[in-house]
């Protein structure tokens, strides 16, 4: 019988996904831990070529993923990273959107669940007990999202959003607008709130409203009513609807009006001006998600699938790319 990647985890004393991580990115692990991982595997006669599919047995081989909007920039990267990071170790990705609707993900996940070993939701609109049904009845992990007893990648926007307020700070700002574009429960509004206030930048809220393009376009005309000269977006696509509105309306970015987004999709670093953003890594969330997935996999072929007090959290950082929509404030 061939060796399983849980039995090198075990001898070596790691997880699953440090053993992938071993083999498929050995930059991502420690020497030590990578040589005592290669140390196992060699006693064990393991070798890495086989280990997803002696992972998932007589799975389907495919990991699901279900994304809010397919048509967010932000999104494509993720998916390929993800593809690539699954291909390594064996499986495809299985992609669905939801168009953040409860009844579209609903859909999305009963026309996906039976055609995959493991599910990632992203930022999924379903009720807390519908994510504990779900996850009884196969290995599930969600992503921006907190949901007891069930595996998250969790992306911390604290650094980001903290290094902009110190820029805008730096430059004399002082009045400040934030577009919320997020479901109540998801809204990054407090955070940011708090982290200007730390400043004593003072912070208005528009919305919430749809994270699109459009709402960028329509919160443009209302900033002038806040005497704001800093706005800070929901994401790029609302941040790219504010540049484009400012441009139609005559007002200067950055010399009259700072704007920053949030994600650094490839339109932040092309857009005129280029946007300041706050950076997530694409790579990384799907690294990290991809292995959290096939961790939980594995486990649930030794249990079971069902909730986990000790269901494990991994966080995402993020940084502020600076580029030409940020500047110093208007003398006025």
């Amino acid at each position: 019988m061939a060796v399983t990647i849980r039995e090198v985890a075990s001898a070596a004393g790691v997880s699953v996904s440090t053993v992938s991580r071993a083999f498929t990115a050995p930059d991502q692990v420690q020497p030590t831990t990578r040589q005592r991982i290669l140390d196992a595997a060699a006693e064990l006669g393991y070798s890495p070529n086989p280990a997803a599919r002696s992972l998932r047995g007589s799975g389907t081989g495919t990991l699901g993923l279900i994304v809010p909007d397919i048509a967010n920039p932000f999104f494509p990267p993720i998916i390929k990273a993800m593809q690539a990071r699954a291909r390594h170790l064996g499986y495809t990705v299985l992609v669905a959107d939801s168009d953040e609707r409860e009844a579209d993900e609903m859909a999305a996940i009963a026309a996906v669940s039976k055609r995959v070993d493991g599910l990632i939701l992203w930022a999924s609109t379903l009720t807390e007990d519908r994510l504990h049904e779900l996850a009884g009845r196969m290995p599930l992990v969600v992503v921006n999202r907190h949901v007891p007893g069930i595996p998250e990648v969790r992306i911390s926007l604290a650094a980001g959003i903290a290094q902009a307020a110190e820029q805008l700070k730096a430059y004399g700002h002082r009045r400040c607008v934030f577009i919320n574009a997020s479901r109540a429960e998801l809204s990054r509004g407090k955070s940011i709130q708090e982290s200007f206030e730390a400043l004593d930048l003072s912070l208005s809220e528009l919305g919430p409203y749809e994270p699109r393009f459009e709402t960028g376009v329509h919160a443009a005309t209302l900033v002038a009513a806040h005497e704001a000269t800093a706005v800070i977006a929901h994401n790029d696509v609302v941040a790219l609807g504010v540049l484009h509105q400012m441009a139609n309306l005559g007002v200067s970015v950055p010399r009259d009006v700072s704007v920053i987004g949030i994600d650094d999709t490839l339109l932040a670093s092309v857009s005129t001006p280029s946007l300041t953003t706050i950076r997530i890594d694409p790579e990384e969330i799907a690294t990290r998600a991809g292995d959290l997935l096939i961790e939980t996999i594995a486990n649930a072929g030794r249990t079971g699938p069902g909730l986990d007090a000790a269901s494990p959290i991994v966080e995402i950082g993020s940084r502020l790319i600076p580029r030409a929509s940020t500047g110093p404030a208007p003398a006025h």
